[in-house]
């Protein structure tokens, strides 16, 4: 008698990304209560399982759910490639992305969060590491919720300066800890420590912040050197690097996920590794901002080392598009390109810093990353029957990094529910947002930008 399941996802290649990068041809996924039940041949699947749905079939790959390390969900994506791509970064921040910030309600904030789950979704994105609302965390929660997938939240602190909703240490705390306990009866959606970072935190505020990540078992994040900016501003306040200074105040170890990490130095580097702390590298946002990837990619030293890197989209006008598969492609063409060396890391590897490596750096290798029994059921179903794919790849890996992209992606499943189908979300109608939100752009072009050159 075979078992009752929910669903069965048949894959022509089932790419499991599991500890052997075990690939099963006719391959097939069962998921019951949200979790991998089995992960075998389509002949098996068939004969011990009754599944209440079926997703899949022939012409199909199926990999495990992608992995967004960094992503802006408020502010920008109202305004998405919008901000002129011929400003410098602090005329950008104070003409545009702050001013929008401070224009947005509860219910932009949730519109904001809900197109960019929903884009990052129907590209295969199943988990999202936020990197901070400003005001109105509960409506990011609610947009998690209505698209289904998964990931973090958190409000943006910062103690320095005179930013939206600037506070005391405490009083930045007392917003972490109420962002903190919102996550708490959800599942899919964690609870993180969330501050801006860069040198808009005192060291009190970091050093309280890592404090309260541990005591609530939960990780710390924050941005760090995507520029020299960071670099020249610790080494004026303290005399030291930031990583360096950071490591002395004992806020490092690996309940820390920095994004960016790019103008570091090598006592920088031996300092991320030998403290364990996580890298979200973002390669699209760095070559759009001109922010000199080319010219210090360190990101592949900490891989040689050992290190646990992610990767991010970051916000829509600065990576643009919420596609990690495109991340990836251009992650491993710097590596290739910056080392001179074509034989350095392969598609395989890449696809692995969007799944089980990435989950690693999130320190959630055990629940997602890859397709194994008792995890998480985040799986993405990939189309191979278009163009991109004619004739089809021997490994479908290499087809999926380097000829394809989020556009491939026709169905997704987030711990469990099927929350793309056919290419679109099950759970909200886009079009209906649609009008919606190009209303609010053009109210928020009109008063953080009209004013600025676009030439």
């Amino acid at each position: 008698m075979r078992d009752f399941v929910d669903l069965l996802i048949h894959g022509e290649t089932v790419v499991t990304m599991n500890g052997d990068r075990e690939q099963i041809s006719n391959g097939a996924i069962a998921v019951n209560g949200g979790r991998i039940v089995a992960v075998t041949t389509l002949a098996d699947a068939t004969e011990r399982f009754e599944p209440t749905a079926t997703l899949g079939g022939p012409g199909t790959a199926v990999i495990p759910g992608l992995i967004n390390a960094h992503q802006h969900l408020t502010g920008d994506r109202l305004l998405r490639s919008t901000i002129p791509d011929n400003l410098g970064l602090n005329e950008a921040l104070m003409q545009w992305a702050l001013p929008s910030h401070a224009a947005h309600t509860g219910d932009l904030d949730e519109l904001s969060a809900t197109l960019s789950l929903i884009e990052g979704a129907t590209n295969g994105v199943t988990y999202t590491v936020e990197a901070g609302t400003v005001a109105h965390p509960a409506r990011v929660l609610a947009a998690f919720v209505a698209v289904g997938v998964g990931g973090t939240l958190g409000s943006w602190g910062w103690d320095v300066g005179d930013g939206p909703h600037t506070g005391t240490v405490n009083e930045v705390l007392e917003r972490q800890k109420a962002s903190l306990d919102l996550a708490t009866d959800h599942p899919s959606v964690d609870g993180w420590v969330t501050l801006v970072g860069h040198d808009l935190m005192t060291d009190e505020l970091v050093a309280a912040a890592s404090e309260l990540a541990l005591a609530r078992n939960t990780r710390l994040t924050f941005h760090i050197s995507p520029s020299t900016g960071d670099a020249e501003a610790y080494l004026a306040r303290t005399g030291r690097r930031p990583l360096e200074h950071l490591a002395a105040l004992g806020v490092l170890g690996s309940h820390l996920l920095i994004a960016h990490a790019v103008h570091i130095d090598d006592s920088e580097v031996r300092v991320i590794l030998d403290h364990d702390v996580a890298v979200a590298s973002c390669p699209w946002a760095y070559l759009r901002l001109g922010q000199g990837i080319t010219q210090s990619f360190r990101h592949q030293q900490l891989i040689r080392g050992g290190g646990r890197l992610a990767l991010g989209c970051d916000s829509e006008n600065a990576g643009d598009s919420i596609d990690i598969l495109l991340a990836a492609r251009l992650f491993a063409g710097l590596v290739k390109d910056s080392t001179g060396d074509p034989t350095l890391y392969t598609a395989k590897q890449a696809l692995a810093l969007a799944t089980i490596d990435g989950a690693r750096a999130l320190g959630m290798e055990h629940e997602i990353g890859s397709l194994e029994v008792g995890k998480r059921a985040d799986v993405v179903v990939v189309d191979t029957t278009g163009p991109t794919w004619t004739p089809r790849p021997h490994d479908p890996v290499i087809g999926l990094i380097w000829a394809s992209d989020g556009r491939s992606v026709r169905d997704v499943v987030a711990s469990g529910r099927i929350v793309v189908r056919d290419g679109m979300c099950t759970g909200i109608d886009l079009a209906s947002l649609a009008a919606e939100a190009q209303e609010v752009h053009s109210q928020l072009v009109s008063r953080c930008g009209a004013h600025t050159r676009n030439e």
